[in-house]
């Protein structure tokens, strides 16, 4: 795997996001959500058939992309000097569409359980395709799938823009199909599209969780949640509404850029610049105050929770739910491709002036449970809370069956822990 990196490395001209590309962002395909674009009148507007936006554009499916995709794939230097991504004051002028009243009653659906079982069996055939693809040739596989989500950002782009400038809302219809049926919520879930970024010019779709107005006091939490590298809004929802309703918290999810319904393309330096964007909308139109927001990253989500929390003194608390210390090292320790490197986890973790709870499984295939350990170990000590090392769990399962009972315990506590 170090060869065939190092080797995807040099042909893709010394990307490093090239690279990361290939190792990390696997967003689901199709994904498990759409949002449905409601018109400033109330009428409800057509899903947007991507292929038709491409031949309006005149380029009948071939490259090409937008000043704005162009920058995202050339800018390749170290994160921490650029200049969006540096020391930052909260925008107030963050522009979103939401659909207050949007809520999981309202697209729920009967569907029977061999359905089900054959969507999830269609896109687990789609992972190992694309896994043997990836195998057999990584570098017509990777100039691939660059074009393609070089493409998508362009449309988005374009999408997005012209629905924020006619004041289109939209509306969470989650993957039932695929999903089955999910948790109730007795609050509201807002679909929302936050954005322009100032450098990209993308847009990221967020879903918010959030409780009625009778239980919200000046001390209510809103969870930052940012999932792992195979998952999007909808995937989560299960699990964002029983974290809403079990902790009395609101929960804000995002789609990092390339994702879902977001624009823009996947890369290291984009989930930077999602996370701070999705924060500043969150301070400015939901909490308030920084110290009422809990950051929460799964797997792949540590990285940009470990950077914000890195630069923000004021944050209330970060989750790192199956972290790692950072990308390469999960191949292997050797620091031989330190070159390669992304989400440096265990040096940013040091700079951490918040409460950190760290969550990993015993049985962890993917990400060994020394790396949870090890930031546990690193995070400063009037910080640290008690880790919870999950017996028989792996990397994906720690919610799933009875532990979910242990989960929400522990993480009620902690919520509670930030107001002693």
């Amino acid at each position: 795997a170090i060869t065939a990196l190092f080797y995807l490395w040099v042909r893709s001209g010394f990307s490093k996001d090239a690279v990361a590309g290939a190792l990390v962002f696997f967003p689901p395909d199709p994904p498990l959500y759409k949002f449905k674009r409601i018109a400033a009148n109330g009428d409800v507007l057509p899903d947007i058939d991507d292929e038709a936006e491409n031949l309006e554009e005149g380029n009948g499916g071939g490259g090409g992309g937008t000043e704005e995709s162009k920058r995202e794939e050339e800018d390749d230097d170290d994160s921490d000097s650029d200049s969006d991504l540096g020391t930052f004051e909260i925008d107030t002028k963050s522009s979103h569409k939401a659909n207050n009243d949007a809520n999981h009653t309202n697209n729920q659906q009967k569907v029977s359980a061999e359905v089900r079982r054959q969507r999830r069996k269609q896109r687990e055939e789609a992972r190992q395709k694309q896994r043997q693809e990836y195998s057999q040739d990584p570098i017509a596989a990777m100039t691939d799938r660059s074009n393609k989500l070089r493409l998508r950002a362009k449309r988005r782009s374009k999408i997005d823009a012209r629905d924020d400038t006619n004041g289109v809302t939209y509306q969470f219809v989650p993957d039932i199909a695929t999903l089955g049926t999910l948790p109730s919520f007795h609050g509201t879930i807002q679909a929302v599209k936050i954005g322009p970024q100032k450098r990209t010019g993308s847009y990221i779709a967020a879903l918010l969780y959030k409780l009625p107005e009778s239980e919200i006091t000046p001390n209510t939490k809103t969870i930052l949640y940012s999932h792992g590298n195979a998952a999007d809004v909808g995937a989560m929802s299960g699990l964002q509404a029983m974290l809403a309703k079990n902790l009395k918290c609101n929960v804000l999810v995002y789609d990092y850029s390339g994702y879902g319904e977001s624009g823009g393309i996947p890369m290291e330096k984009n989930t930077y610049r999602d996370v701070k964007l999705v924060y500043e909308w969150l301070v400015q139109n939901v909490t308030k105050h920084e110290h009422n927001v809990i950051l929460y990253g799964q797997s792949v989500g540590s990285g940009p929770s470990c950077y914000l929390a890195s630069r923000r003194c004021n944050v209330g608390g970060l989750v790192l739910h199956s972290p790692f210390t950072s990308g390469m090292r999960v191949l292997t320790p050797s620091r031989a491709m330190a070159c390669l490197d992304i989400f440096p986890n265990i040096d940013r973790i040091k700079k951490v002036k918040c409460p950190v709870f760290v969550i990993h499984g015993q049985k962890d295939q993917e990400v060994g449970i020394e790396h949870g350990m090890a930031l546990h170990a690193a995070v400063p000590e009037d910080c640290k809370r008690d880790p919870w090392w999950v017996r028989d769990k792996g990397h994906n399962d720690i919610c799933d069956g009875p532990d979910i009972v242990e989960y929400m315990q522990r993480m009620n506590k902690f919520v509670k822990s930030l107001d002693e």
